[in-house]
């Protein structure tokens, strides 16, 4: 029990019972759980035979066991520590004859599972443009995690026609596997289960075997794993869960979060025990934590705290644009580089890969090491190199290397044994696999491959045709998606994964108008060079002096000395996605994801908005992340250094006032002037109040006068439309008769719409 606080002890000692342990972020659970082993075997008498304790990876398992090792003087070594999925295997290896298969089943990995229902889908003639294989592995596993079987899935498809096609192939699948004897990993967990319902001695046996039960990461677990541990502990109930409901996170990867939350109806006898006490963080960056999570409704009531120091206050700054926002990172991060901190000691942290490409530009610029985690570089991703291969392929034909990427890049038929008979070709006349391309009408053996082959050429030529017509780079690159349909075969797909390489294909567009409306002479060969010089990143051993840059979806679990939180912007950071979403949940999620980031750091936090960003090729205008409100404002500070039309006043106004929220519009577009309108800074006395007449929109430093008495809006504020929908005014003219108002629309379809004021017949919201 030594060196732990009164409430990690009384969590170790209360080992009867069904047990919820609260474990809030850095409040050290990883101690509690391999102490609360130890206490069982050493002080309880408990046999390590019967203690199964469940990790979420091999590594914590690993880790765990070696703790454990450290504190027990004997037995450590039988106490069963494991992933769901390998103590799954374990059981079924043992007992799966029961439900007709082999004990020597094999396990289907992605691939295995891909070309399995590729050839469901043929044999059932059903499209594959339609139901794409991603898509359709993406449905089943979703039907496993809630323990349906295909007769059930059939029978809930009925009268959804997309449904029942699914349902006809995961019948086929499931039929395909135990033909096989194979099961992929959702079925170890889904088999594991039916076994234990058609077999209840053996149920027993492992109830028995199974005494004391204690999962970790509990909020992360899905509906399956949640029968399976329901099964396991019915007879004893000597269940330990520790979770914590503010770090749920993975809901796209099958996580319910009713799982921690429901707990205690599950067990009505439930012992819960609250750990509260962090070792990681400053006292303000714990306010700031505890600050933004309290607004969530969904969630279990407990606030972090330590007896550590408040430390620096949490940053923000808002800056002019997405650049200015990197390179003002990457700054201040070389300015304390020099001052004396290791590299290793920053983190950047942003809620979609995609936002990754800036941040490197600028690091790259001032010649900062750093590594990306949990993700390639962004010229390393498969998608991007694809795209930008067809780019040099249209530029310089000669490049052998991007020609072979793209010939069947999306598949058009063109195999590899076709290749190696158009490059033996090429060989044998000393010419370049491009030009014996386009003379393969020529080449023996093609046969059919030939008029494939002839197609693709086509698509060059025609594209390179665009280039000497002079059209934008802008506009080669979106004929590039289309006329290849690269990106329609991603939608197609409809995965989460999809989804990404969309955003990535979207960040790159935005890369290529940046630089056309930047460079003095755009060209395709300019836009490739500088692509070059910034993709050229050496690979980064673990132990040198990084930058470190991820998600925050990759960030949980580690901590960081000092945490940069870029893109704190409404429909960024909570995702436009979430924002519009049906499902009440997704913006507590979003909000729950902003307080995993903030809770990495533990002596300095720095977030950071932009006031425009370039999203999908457009300039979009969004307010500063309602997450960034929701902090208290005596642990935050404006920096107005570098930050864009902070004015000294607002400073002061800010520094003046202890509740942040009560400035909030100063970032809102939705209510600019509601603050200045009513109230007098106190410390000049000066009102900042407004009129029809005249109005201000302080942090955009625009003013403009309103004059018609039917104009009740101004930039910043947020209007609707009949058929756009809400959206922002960004900017607002008068001309001699009528207004012409401009709309950054919320829908991303939408985008940004000028119209005159009289028809577009705007209502503010």
């Amino acid at each position: 029990m030594k060196g732990l606080n009164d409430k990690q002890a009384e969590a170790v000692m209360q080992t009867e019972g069904p047990v919820l342990l609260l474990a809030g972020a850095g409040s050290g659970k990883t101690r509690v759980l391999t102490h609360r082993v130890a206490y069982l075997i050493e002080e309880k008498g408990v046999d390590p035979y019967n203690i199964l304790a469940i990790t979420f990876t091999n590594k914590a398992a690993g880790e765990m066991r070696d703790r454990v090792d450290l504190i027990v003087s004997h037995g450590a070594g039988r106490v069963w520590v494991s992933t769901f999925h390998a103590l799954c295997v374990r059981i079924l290896r043992r007992y799966i004859d029961k439900l007709g298969y082999e004990n020597s089943f094999t396990i289907y990995d992605s691939d295995d599972q891909k070309a399995a229902v590729k050839a469901c889908l043929k044999k059932l003639n059903i499209d594959p443009k339609q139901y794409s294989e991603k898509m359709v592995i993406s449905e089943i596993s979703k039907a496993k995690e809630q323990f349906i079987a295909p007769y059930e899935y059939d029978r809930e498809a009925s009268g959804n026609y997309r449904k029942m096609q699914i349902a006809r192939v995961y019948t086929e699948y499931q039929k395909r596997l135990k033909q096989s004897n194979a099961l992929d990993f959702d079925d170890l967990l889904y088999k594991t289960v039916e076994l234990f319902q058609f077999n209840p001695g053996i149920l027993d046996s492992y109830q028995e075997r199974f005494k004391y039960i204690m999962i970790d990461e509990y909020q992360d677990t899905n509906h399956i794993q949640f029968l399976l541990v329901k099964l396991l502990a019915s007879k004893y109930r000597n269940l330990c869960v520790v979770g914590d409901d503010d770090q749920s996170i993975y809901k796209f990867r099958g996580a319910n979060i009713y799982n921690i939350l429901n707990f205690e109806k599950e067990y009505p006898e439930a012992k819960v025990i609250k750990l509260e006490q962090n070792y990681r963080s400053t006292g303000n960056i714990l306010k700031a934590a505890n600050g933004v999570i309290s607004n969530n409704e969904g969630r279990k009531e407990k606030a972090l705290w330590t007896e550590e120091s408040d430390g620096d206050k949490v940053t923000f700054s808002l800056y002019d644009t997405e650049y200015l926002e990197a390179d003002g990172v990457v700054s201040e991060i070389v300015r304390r580089h020099r001052e004396g901190r290791p590299y290793h000691h920053f983190a950047i942290l942003y809620r979609t890969n995609a936002q990754s490409r800036i941040f490197e530009e600028k690091l790259l610029l001032k010649n900062v090491p750093y590594k990306i985690i949990g993700g390639q570089n962004f010229y390393g991703r498969k998608e991007i190199k694809d795209i930008i291969s067809y780019l040099k392929v249209i530029d310089n034909g000669q490049d052998e290397l991007a020609v072979r990427r793209i010939v069947n890049v999306p598949k058009r038929g063109i195999g590899d044994a076709s290749i190696l008979k158009v490059m033996a070709y090429a060989d044998t006349y000393d010419m370049s696999l491009i030009d014996a391309l386009y003379a393969a009408s020529d080449i023996p053996g093609l046969n059919r491959a030939a008029s494939k082959i002839e197609a693709f050429t086509s698509l060059i030529s025609e594209f390179k045709d665009y280039v000497e017509e002079g059209v934008s780079l802008e506009e080669l690159y979106d004929s590039i998606l289309e006329r290849t349909g690269y990106m329609d075969e991603l939608i197609a797909e409809g995965t989460d994964e999809a989804s990404v390489r969309i955003e990535n294909l979207n960040e790159l567009k935005n890369k290529i108008v940046t630089y056309e409306s930047e460079a003095e002479t755009p060209t395709l060969s300019g836009l490739l060079e500088e692509i070059a010089l910034v993709a050229e990143v050496d690979s980064v051993s673990e132990n040198e002096d990084v930058v470190l840059l991820m998600t925050l979806h990759s960030a949980k679990g580690l901590e960081f000395p000092c945490v940069f939180l870029g893109g704190m912007e409404d429909r960024l950071f909570p995702s436009n996605m979430a924002l519009n979403s049906d499902d009440s949940d997704a913006v507590e999620e979003e909000r729950r994801l902003c307080y995993v980031g903030i809770t990495r750091a533990r002596e300095n936090l720095h977030l950071s908005a932009s006031r425009q960003r370039m999203m999908n090729g457009s300039t979009n205008y969004n307010p500063v992340s309602r997450f960034v409100k929701e902090i208290p404002g005596d642990v935050i500070t404006i920096n107005g250094e570098g930050a864009y039309a902070i004015k000294k006043q607002e400073k002061n106004l800010f520094e003046s006032d202890n509740d942040f929220r009560s400035v909030n519009n100063t970032f809102s577009q939705r209510k600019p002037y509601s603050y200045y309108g009513s109230n007098t800074n106190r410390n000049s006395g000066k009102s900042y109040g407004y009129s029809k007449s005249t109005a201000k929109m302080p942090l955009f430093g625009k003013e403009f006068k309103v004059t018609a008495a039917d104009i009740d809006y101004g930039v910043g504020d947020r209007v609707s439309h009949v058929k756009f929908g809400e959206g922002t005014v960004i900017e607002l003219n008068k001309g001699d008769k009528d207004y012409e108002v401009k709309v950054q629309f919320d829908k991303p379809e939408y985008g940004i719409k000028r119209m005159f004021a009289s028809f577009a017949k705007l209502k503010k919201i």
